[in-house]
C-alpha cells in the first residue's frame, strides 16, 4: 500500500518512510526516487546535496489549481549551479486567468506550447532524487507536486525539506527577539523572500521567475546557515 500525507505523518521517519515507498510504488520513476533515500537525521548539512525548488501556480490550493512553471537548482552550502538546473514552463489542464498572468507573467502563447506536468514528471524527479529539497513556503512545493503525481502517476510523492521561509520565522519573529520587538514597539518582520534576502545583504532579483527564485532561495539558505547555524548542524534541525 502507498503511504499517504495522514499515514507518513505517523512514520517514524523519513527514512523509514522512503524504504516502504521503495518497496510499494509502482512507477519506476518514483521507485527510483524513493530508492534514493534521505540523508541520515544526524548528518551534518554542510555534506548533503541540496536542490532548490520553485514553483510558479495559478493559485493556492493544489486540489484546485495547478502548477505552470517548474524552476530547480542543485547546490551546497558553498557553491550554487545555475547552469546545472531546469526551468519548465507547463500547460495547465484549464486556461490561465488573467490575474494568474499578471502575477507570474506566464502567458497564454507559452502554455499553449508548453508540455502537461504528466510530460516532465519522471525527469523533475531524476533531479530531486538524492538531494534534500530547499523551498521558500513549503505550502507550495511539496503538496502541489505530491497532487500531481498522484493526478498523473496514481501515487504520493512525499519527501523532506527545508522551508526558508520557516526558518527566518524561527529567527525574526520567535523567541527573545520577538521579545525585544515587541517592548520597542517594532512591527513583526516580513519574511518574504525578497524581504529576508534584504536583512542578509543578497541582491534583488525580479521575482516569481521560477528559476530565479529558486537561485533566490539557494543564496538564501547559504546566508542562514552562516548567520544564524553551521555546516555542523544535524538536518534533522532544519527539514521538515
Amino acid at each position: 500500500m502507498v503511504l499517504g500525507a495522514r499515514q507518513r505523518q505517523a512514520s517514524p521517519s523519513w527514512a523509514d518512510y522512503f524504504a516502504l515507498q521503495a518497496q510499494a510504488c509502482g512507477t519506476p520513476a518514483l521507485k527510483d526516487f524513493y530508492a534514493a533515500g534521505v540523508p541520515a537525521e544526524e548528518r551534518p548539512i554542510g555534506e548533503v546535496p541540496l536542490v532548490a525548488l520553485d514553483f510558479e501556480t495559478t493559485g493556492m490550493d493544489p486540489r484546485e489549481h495547478a502548477i505552470v512553471s517548474i524552476g530547480l537548482v542543485p547546490f551546497d552550502l558553498r557553491v550554487i549551479r545555475p547552469s546545472a538546473g531546469r526551468y519548465w514552463v507547463v500547460k495547465p489542464p484549464r486556461s490561465l486567468r488573467e490575474e494568474s498572468i499578471a502575477f507570474h507573467r506566464i502567458t497564454h502563447s507559452e502554455v499553449e506550447h508548453a508540455p502537461p506536468i504528466a510530460a516532465i514528471l519522471d525527469e523533475v524527479l531524476s533531479e530531486l532524487k538524492g538531494r534534500l529539497v530547499v523551498v521558500h513556503y513549503r505550502n507550495i512545493e511539496r503538496p502541489f507536486f505530491d497532487a500531481a503525481v498522484m493526478a498523473n502517476r496514481g501515487e504520493h510523492c512525499l519527501f523532506p525539506l527545508v522551508d526558508t521561509m520557516a526558518l527566518e520565522a524561527r529567527w525574526e519573529n520567535h523567541g527573545r527577539l520577538r521579545g525585544i520587538k515587541r517592548l520597542l514597539g517594532i512591527e513583526r518582520s516580513s519574511i518574504r523572500l525578497a524581504d529576508s534576502r534584504d536583512r542578509y545583504g543578497l541582491p534583488h532579483y525580479s521575482s516569481h521567475h521560477a528559476k530565479l527564485d529558486a537561485i533566490a532561495t539557494a543564496e538564501l539558505f547559504q546566508a542562514q546557515v552562516a548567520r544564524h547555524s553551521r555546516p555542523s548542524t544535524p538536518v534533522s534541525d532544519l527539514w521538515i
